[in-house]
């Protein structure tokens, strides 16, 4: 496993890492979410991503379970939550349960502690922006929460460049500490976000990137050559329809069958084909990894030590396979 920098912090992160969406607390039982994550830390992954919302905070539970059973040195692992959509969702959450305002913040801030059994969150991510908060006043929070000890750095998720910068700005008017990272999604056929909208960022603000759906929701593995997703998939989870709608189209299939033929050409998985593509892009931080089992993690782990077989002129043939080239930046 190799490390990177979160962005211009000092902190390093596992380029691989391990997030909870839609397994921990919901797909999978908690026994093989204890062995994913053992697997995960053996092979040297540090961070575990988490939020409020994942599972209706069952999610966070089930990993305090595991960190409390595991008993691993607390300054060995990173660990985030997330806070916007409060933890029964915008819909049915109360005014004061959800958004970014400093009372769902803190509050937020302080049930995550409580599930994930620790003192301290490593990361805390603005799940999605609020626009019915001013964002001097979610600044203001996050800062707080540093300056209290209860989390160690904070970012967003899914927020645009212009809301990123607009926090910057106001850090730097009151003297805050301003956003070290930002999760957002990024795999072949989702590029935009970082490699072009986030491009000045980086060099400005030293923006770290904790990218999720490497896999495009598991498109990207090869499983789906047909507009009818196979059992037991993201696809076929009740309330991720978007995923379908956006993602699944005839276009994208007829790409990933023709990346297949290309990893075949070096010999790897197309698993391990994606997530070796993301993590040559020098502004990925970490790329987290979604698994329900432990075969699935194994194959995935292992993209660390094959990244180095897309030399510059395969990541060419997957440009023009993917029909669209936005600057890359590869090591």
């Amino acid at each position: 496993m190799e490390y990177r920098r979160l962005g211009k912090s000092g902190l390093q992160v596992s380029e691989l890492s391990l997030g909870s969406w839609l397994t921990f607390g919901k797909q999978i039982e908690n026994n093989i979410a204890e062995d994913l994550m053992k697997m995960a830390y053996e092979h040297g992954v540090n961070f575990f991503d988490n939020a409020e919302i994942y599972a209706n905070g069952e999610s966070e539970i089930v990993m305090g379970e595991i960190l409390k059973k595991m008993g691993w040195a607390r300054d060995s692992y990173i660990v985030s939550s997330k806070v916007f959509f409060g933890v029964q969702g915008l819909i049915n959450s109360t005014p004061t349960q959800k958004g970014l305002n400093r009372k769902h913040i803190t509050e937020a801030c302080h049930q995550a502690l409580e599930r994930l059994q620790v003192d301290y969150l490593d990361l805390f991510f603005c799940h999605r922006p609020d626009k019915s908060t001013p964002i001097e006043e979610t600044v203001w929070a996050m800062h707080n929460l540093i300056t209290q000890g209860k989390i160690l750095y904070w970012g967003t998720s899914e927020w645009s460049a212009q809301e990123i910068m607009e926090a910057h700005m106001v850090a730097k008017q009151y003297n805050l500490i301003g956003p070290t990272m930002e999760q957002p999604q990024y795999n072949m056929l989702h590029r935009h976000k970082v490699e072009v909208e986030f491009t000045q960022i980086y060099k400005t603000v030293g923006l770290g990137t904790t990218i999720w759906s490497p896999l495009a929701s598991g498109i990207l593995t090869g499983k789906y050559n047909t507009n009818n997703p196979p059992e037991a998939t993201r696809m076929n989870i009740e309330g991720l329809e978007w995923l379908k709608d956006k993602t699944l189209t005839e276009q994208n299939l007829a790409k990933v069958e023709q990346l297949q033929s290309l990893s075949r050409d070096i010999d790897i998985t197309m698993p391990q084909l994606a997530l070796s593509w993301a993590l040559n892009n020098c502004n990925v931080s970490t790329v987290i990894l979604g698994a329900s089992k432990l075969a699935q993690l194994e194959e995935n782990l292992k993209a660390s030590e094959l990244k180095t077989r897309l030399n510059p002129e395969f990541m060419e043939k997957i440009d023009v396979i993917l029909g669209n080239k936005p600057e890359h930046p590869n090591f």
